[in-house]
């Protein structure tokens, strides 16, 4: 599950910029003085008229006599990304920050000048920021919190993760989102039991959700149990997504673990035509080994290892399942 920037979402990120212009509201009229709020009233009209040139010259006189100013900097930025002058628009950003800790703008702004550039985990960084600040500002706004909480699910920050979403559940306790989130989140610390309930919450709350349906199908199989109703899940799951790769996988999986190998090599071949995932790699190479063609068990598992090097047990494994065969 990649949890990135990307994700998040045009509306989450203009609730974003919402609350950081509520912010500047309050710090535009904090001028230390009669003349550099002279040079910032000039600046705008210069600015409004589209002589950006101008509108900077006079930010820079302003910041002469009231360089601590958040929104002498945060409107020279902008100048300076119209005229396409990003690095000195990061820097007065980063000082707009530096002199309001509270403000979101700054950090919204940095994150997409850092996707434009194509710098993720500066771009990863600078949103986070947004979203604690903006969450703070506006502590009950389910979004921008749920936003924060896939932001620490990603960095794998799980009990952040967890406190994040129990808040949303606290102010929204019918999100069927959150619970389905919480269940990642237990999931991932091996907690299977909250796992499975979070997830009974969320399709009580909302019956056909497919993430939530193929995700406690899955998680049936994975334990070998009620295998029948896991059935029933992931197949209603593709009956929504009928070509989502990780459905199929789940499917595949469930084939696997009831003895169907014949089968489960043939649906765990389309989930690897259309996903390149090393869980699915590991499943067809387990399904082949199964009908006993050891070369293709080998190259399965190979690609697995290839997307993810640390797999200690597949690497086991290669050793002992491979190797004593073809030497016996």
């Amino acid at each position: 599950m990649s949890l990135g920037f990307k994700q998040i979402g045009r509306s989450l990120f203009l609730c974003l910029l919402g609350t950081a212009l509520i912010h500047i509201d309050s710090f535009a009229l904090d001028k230390k003085s009669s003349c550099a709020l002279s040079y910032y009233i000039t600046a705008r009209v210069h600015e409004n008229l589209g002589d950006i040139d101008a509108a900077i010259c006079e930010y820079k006189k302003a910041l002469e006599l009231d360089f601590k100013s958040p929104i002498l900097h945060l409107s020279l930025a902008s100048n300076y990304i119209k005229k396409n002058n990003i690095l000195e628009a990061i820097k007065e950003l980063n000082l707009a920050a530096t002199y309001d800790p509270q403000a979101v703008e700054p950090h919204a702004i940095l994150t997409l000048l850092y996707s434009i550039q194509d710098k993720p985990d500066s771009a990863g960084r600078e949103y986070e920021q947004a979203l604690k600040k903006a969450s703070f500002l506006q502590p009950k706004n389910v979004d921008i919190n749920k936003g924060l909480g896939l932001m620490y699910l990603r960095q794998k920050k799980f009990k952040e993760a967890e406190n994040v979403y129990k808040l949303i559940l606290d102010i929204s306790e019918q999100d069927p989102e959150a619970h389905f989130y919480l269940a990642s989140i237990y999931n991932e610390l091996k907690k299977s039991d909250l796992a499975e309930n979070e997830l009974k919450r969320s399709l009580q709350l909302k019956p056909d959700y497919h993430e939530a349906l193929n995700f406690l199908g899955y998680l049936y199989v994975e334990e070998g149990k009620n295998l029948s109703q896991a059935e029933v899940m992931i197949k209603k799951a593709l009956e929504i997504q009928p070509e989502n790769g990780a459905y199929i996988d789940s499917l595949g999986w469930f084939y696997f673990k009831k003895g169907k190998y014949e089968e489960a090599v043939k649906t765990l071949e389309k989930a690897s035509s259309l996903v390149n995932d090393p869980v699915i790699y590991d499943h067809l190479g387990d399904a082949y080994f199964k009908i006993n063609d050891l070369k293709k068990a080998r190259i399965n598992w190979e690609k697995s290892l290839e997307l993810d090097s640390k797999q200690e047990k597949i690497k086991e494994k290669i050793k002992e399942k491979i190797k004593k065969n073809v030497a016996n």
